[in-house]
């Protein structure tokens, strides 16, 4: 790469600003394509996946059409914490760039309007309810009379769509902006979109004739596991002893109450665990996710209010303790590990009672009857892909309709399940279920049909007579886990539903060619907890997250010297700069630093990551710390 301190300062090309501003030789994917495209002027909607670089594909764009003159972009953001990293690591890499959002005090506020209404910000973030303003219009209109509103990009655009997996209602006015602002520009992105979502994206959002981008949903670094909920506080614990002992990451719960509990546990187990949801206090959210971004090893413990545009690199594992609603909100929840490229795993359990729960909340919601059904369609999907015995990449990356072979890193391709025929044991549990609703008008919930079919005799079987049904005892061969297994799988191929407050279970149309013979049904055979043990591949590290990570490159003894001093050094100046340390630098831009030991500001200037801002900043003191680190 060509040293960005004798880069053209003025230049409009795109690879010339990717170069000097960010520090990177080349595009990656279809970046290329994307900021090409909406340098000149043309409308776009990008899906690519977290990890992927969207950002740069439309801070590029607003780089290269500032410097033509046209203006600032403006960027559409759902949340404060994603505007305050990307704004600071514009700040860090030479970008005039702001945000107006709710943390801003009067004069700062008016301080940045300013800024904009002179044309000097090259990107003004803002939150789609401020957008809609009279008075952000105005603004707007403002700009746009004299030539100097450039693009309008739309951040998380999965949010505009109803189908989607995060809909936010305020997103529905950004149609407005096309209405008032016709000529100018604008670029969508997204990390998920099932073909319903992105058509939806297109409607709502008028973007017919925006050429759509779609890159490969893969993410070959990130190994899927799922299992089995059996203990799940202890299933969880001993991933994060055994595989990730001193990592970031993220343990996904449904409600506040398990969050707090979940997190309060973790702590007590000796891990630094902290709780983030809506219901808490503003400043100890705040504070909880500044220290999951600036400290090393924390894991937080969250509803999906926390997440989204979260740009930690170093996520190592994104855990579910309860099922998400549908495959884009997983995809998109897991999708925030490994952001960094390095391994990570998103590992999930689940079982009975999560199935029930969430057909339960799509059932009794307020929606109309064709929202529900596709909503029991697209948890039908997540459940296949939970359910599934082969690939699961492969069933992940179909659902986007992406053709895959077996990824090799699965836990279903590193384990292969076994599978045991369970169609007899299916009748039996569908008989018995028509048996309780011709004897007494209604069905009963899952743990009294066990107890009936197993044979065991309490206060509720003999109340109700159901000892002298004749499905009594005729699965007491099948052990009570095997049984949650067979109505779980029977529910998530949808031949049972549980109806009501008290999750009572009845057949559907579907049952009867089950009961018939005519449909095999072949089950996991519930897999035994892994044997204690510490992964070789990983470094050692206190569960406090006390001792230094290993670096993403391989490193000699010298190398590793140069990165703890460049990680020291780092930390220095993130904490100076009241940054997370991965806006300063990432850790594989120290780790070439550390590999590579230039001696000069050219050389120095040659290390992917290193642009003409930070070149000028850090250059003296980079290359000092790695002459006295040796």
């Amino acid at each position: 790469m060509p040293s960005s301190r004798h880069a053209d300062a003025a230049s409009t090309r795109p690879l010339d600003i990717l170069q000097q501003v960010f520090g990177y030789a080349a595009f990656r994917g279809q970046q290329q394509a994307v900021v090409d495209h909406v340098t000149a002027g043309g409308d776009a909607l990008v899906l690519m996946p977290t990890g992927g670089g969207k950002s740069l594909c439309y801070q590029v764009p607003a780089i290269a059409r500032h410097r033509a003159g046209q203006g600032v972009t403006l960027v559409v953001s759902p949340l404060i914490a994603l505007m305050h990293d990307q704004v600071g690591a514009l700040d860090e890499a030479g970008v005039k760039s702001a945000f107006l959002n709710s943390t801003l005090e009067g004069d700062e506020a008016r301080r940045v309007e300013r800024d904009l209404m002179a044309g000097n910000l090259v990107l003004l973030y803002a939150a789609p309810e401020r957008i809609l303003t009279p008075r952000f219009l105005a603004m707007l209109d403002s700009l746009h009379e004299r030539g100097l509103l450039s693009l309008v990009a739309i951040d998380e655009a999965h949010c505009v769509s109803q189908w989607g997996h995060d809909f936010r209602e305020e997103y529905l006015g950004l149609s407005q902006l096309h209405e008032r602002f016709p000529s100018v520009p604008r670029i969508a992105l997204t990390a998920t979109a099932d073909a319903h979502t992105r058509a939806d994206i297109v409607e709502r959002l008028a973007l017919e004739s925006a050429q759509q981008f779609v890159a490969s949903f893969d993410r070959p670094n990130i190994r899927y596991v799922i299992v089995e909920k059996d203990e799940p506080r202890q299933q969880l614990l001993r991933l994060l002893r055994d595989e990730h002992e001193g990592d970031a990451g993220i343990v996904y719960c449904q409600s506040r109450k398990k969050v707090e509990d979940t997190a309060a546990w973790l702590a007590g187990e000796g891990l630094n665990a902290l709780p983030y949801h809506a219901g808490l206090d503003a400043a100890v959210r705040r504070q909880n996710q500044d220290r999951f971004l600036r400290d090393e090893g924390v894991v937080m413990v969250a509803t999906i209010a926390f997440g989204m545009g979260i740009d930690k690199p170093d996520v190592r594992f994104v855990a579910h303790l309860d099922l998400p609603k549908n495959i884009e909100g997983y995809y998109q929840e897991t999708g925030r590990a490994g952001r960094d490229g390095g391994p990570a795993t998103a590992w999930m359990a689940y079982g009975l009672a999560d199935v029930v729960n969430q057909r339960r909340m799509i059932d009794e919601g307020e929606a109309d009857e064709e929202f529900k059904r596709l909503q029991r369609a697209k948890l039908d999907a997540l459940l296949a892909l939970a359910e599934a015995h082969d690939c699961r990449r492969v069933r992940l990356l179909a659902y986007f309709d992406e053709a895959s072979q077996p990824c090799g890193n699965c836990d279903n391709c590193l384990h292969p399940p076994a599978v045991w025929d369970a169609t007899d044991a299916a009748r039996k549990a569908l008989s018995c279920i028509y048996r309780f609703h011709q004897q007494s008008g209604f069905g009963f919930g899952a743990g009294h049909l066990i107890d009936v079919l197993r044979g065991k005799v309490t206060d509720k079987v003999t109340q109700r007579g159901h000892e002298r049904l004749s499905t009594f005892g005729i699965g007491a061969d099948v052990a009570e886990q095997q049984w949650r297994s067979v109505l779980r799988q029977l529910i998530a191929l949808g031949h049972v539903r549980s109806v009501g407050e008290f999750n009572t279970l009845e057949l559907t149309d579907s049952a009867r060619a089950v009961l018939r013979g005519g449909v095999p049904v072949l089950l996991r055979v519930p897999a035994e907890a892994p044997p204690r043990g510490r992964r070789s591949n990983r470094g050692t590290g206190s569960s406090r997250g006390g001792t230094a990570k290993p670096p993403p490159l391989p490193l000699d003894e010298a190398g590793l010297a140069r990165f703890a001093a460049l990680k020291a050094w780092r930390a220095e100046v993130a904490k100076s700069h009241n940054l997370p340390a991965y806006v300063v630098f990432h850790d594989a831009t120290l780790a070439e630093m550390a590999r590579e030991a230039p001696d000069s500001l050219d050389a120095l200037a040659g290390i992917s990551g290193v642009g003409g801002k930070k070149l000028d900043a850090y250059g003296s003191d980079l290359l000092r710390v790695l002459a006295a680190a040796g």
